[in-house]
C-alpha cells in the first residue's frame, strides 16, 4: 500500500472512530428527549392502569430498540454536520484540503459509511426493533387499555336489537351493570310503539337483561304498572361498544409484510397501503445515505457549526414531512407505493448532490457563470 493510501486508510479510521463517538452523544440525548416525552404523554393513563414501576420500567425497556432504529437518521445527519463543524473550527479541515483531500473523498467515505449504518439499521428495525414494539403494544393493549377499559364508563349509550330500542343512561360493560335505563318496545308487524319501560338500574348476563325496579307504561291505554323486577331478552354485548387497541398489519416485520401481501394479493384485496409501507421501511432505512449527503452539502453553505445545527434541525423536520405526505399519497392510491415511499429520499439526496456536485466541480461554475453573462449580453443587446 502506497504512503497515500495509508494515510487515507488513517484518515477513514479517525473518521469512523470520532462519528462513533458522537453518534452515542447525540442517540443517548435523542432517545432520553424521545422517552421523556413519551413518559409525559403516557404517565396518566399508566398511573390511571394501576401499572407499578415495574411494568412501566419494561415497557420502556422493551419500546427503546424502536426508539434507536426511529431516530437514528436524524441522528446521524446531527453528527456528521457536528463532525464537520468541530473539525473546520480546529483547522483541521484546511490542513486536509492543503494535503489534497477533496470534498470527493469525504463523500465516498460517507456513503460507504451510511450504507452499512443503513443495513445495520433495517435488520435491527425488522428484527429486535419489531420484536420491541410487539412487546410494547402488547404491554399497552393488555396491561394499560385494558384495566382502563375494565374501569370505563359509558354515558347515553343507545342501540336497537329486534323490536326493542335500548337506551342506558349510564353504563359499566365489563362489570355487567346498566343505569337509568328506558326501553322502547315496538310490534313487530306494523312498527307501532306498543310499550315503555324505564328502571332505576339492571344486571346484564348472556341471556338478557335484568331490569330493577321498573315503570311499564302500555301505549294503548297508558295504564302503568309498577314492577320490582322485569326479564327482557336482550343479547348485545355491550363490551363490543369499547373501543380496542388492534395491531395494524403495516408494522409487521418486512419478511411476513411481504408475504401477507402476496396473499392479500392473489385473493384479490387493496394492498397499496400494505405496499407503501413495505417500501418505507426499506426507504427509512436508507434515508441514512440521504442523510450523508445532505450533512455534507449544508456544510459547504456554511461553515458555522451552530447554524448548520440549526439547519439540520430544520432539515429534519422537512425531510420527515414530505416523508409522511409521500406514504400517505402511496397509501391513498395518488402515487405508486414505491414513488410515494422514496419521495422524500429522492428530493432530498438530488438537491444535496447537485450542491455538492455545484462544489466539487468548478468548471460547471464557470461555465455557467459564462453562460448567464452571455444571456445578458444578449437580451441588453436585442433591447436596443
Amino acid at each position: 500500500m502506497s504512503l497515500r493510501g495509508l494515510r487515507l486508510s488513517a484518515l477513514g479510521a479517525y473518521v469512523v472512530r470520532q462519528n462513533l463517538f458522537l453518534m452515542a452523544v447525540c442517540l443517548g440525548a435523542g432517545t432520553f428527549i424521545y422517552l421523556l416525552m413519551d413518559l409525559s404523554d403516557r404517565l396518566e393513563h399508566f398511573l390511571d392502569a394501576g401499572l407499578g414501576v415495574r411494568q412501566i420500567l419494561t415497557y420502556f425497556a422493551v419500546k427503546m430498540p424502536l426508539v434507536l432504529a426511529q431516530i437514528l437518521p436524524a441522528v446521524f445527519l446531527l453528527a456528521v454536520v457536528l463532525q464537520i463543524g468541530l473539525m473546520v473550527r480546529s483547522r483541521e479541515m484546511m490542513a486536509l484540503r492543503a494535503g489534497g483531500v477533496s470534498i470527493l473523498w469525504f463523500l465516498r467515505f460517507f456513503l460507504v459509511y451510511a450504507l452499512i449504518w443503513s443495513v445495520g439499521q433495517l435488520m435491527f428495525s425488522q428484527f429486535v426493533a419489531s420484536y420491541g414494539e410487539q412487546e410494547a403494544s402488547r404491554i399497552w393493549r393488555e396491561e394499560v387499555r385494558k384495566r382502563q377499559l375494565d374501569k370505563r364508563v359509558l354515558k347515553n349509550l343507545w342501540f336497537r336489537e329486534g323490536p326493542y330500542i335500548v337506551h342506558a343512561g349510564e353504563a359499566q360493560p365489563t362489570q355487567s351493570r346498566v343505569n337509568d335505563v328506558t326501553v322502547y318496545e315496538f310490534d313487530r308487524d306494523s312498527n307501532r310503539l306498543t310499550r315503555i319501560l324505564t328502571a332505576k338500574k339492571g344486571l346484564v348476563d348472556e341471556h338478557g337483561w335484568g331490569l330493577l325496579d321498573v315503570w311499564e307504561i302500555e301505549t294503548a291505554d297508558f295504564a302503568s304498572m309498577k314492577l320490582l323486577t322485569h326479564f327482557i331478552p336482550l343479547r348485545q354485548d355491550m363490551r363490543g361498544f369499547l373501543s380496542t387497541d388492534s395491531g395494524d398489519k403495516a408494522d409487521l416485520p418486512l419478511l411476513s409484510l411481504g408475504r401477507l401481501i402476496e396473499e392479500l394479493r392473489e385473493s384479490g384485496s387493496n394492498v397499496e397501503r400494505l405496499r407503501t409501507a413495505w417500501h418505507g421501511k426499506w426507504a427509512y432505512a436508507f434515508s441514512i445515505v440521504t442523510m450523508a449527503i445532505l450533512a455534507l452539502a449544508m456544510c459547504t453553505v456554511f461553515e458555522n457549526l451552530y447554524v448548520n445545527l440549526i439547519l439540520s434541525l430544520l432539515v429534519v423536520f422537512g425531510y420527515y414531512a414530505v416523508y409522511v405526505l409521500g406514504i400517505t399519497t402511496g397509501q391513498k392510491g395518488l402515487m405508486p407505493p414505491m414513488a410515494g415511499a422514496w419521495m422524500a429520499n429522492t428530493l432530498f439526496s438530488a438537491a444535496a448532490l447537485a450542491r455538492l456536485t455545484w462544489v466539487a466541480l468548478p468548471w460547471l461554475g464557470v461555465r455557467a457563470h459564462r453562460m448567464s453573462m452571455r444571456l445578458r449580453l444578449l437580451f441588453s443587446w436585442e433591447e436596443r
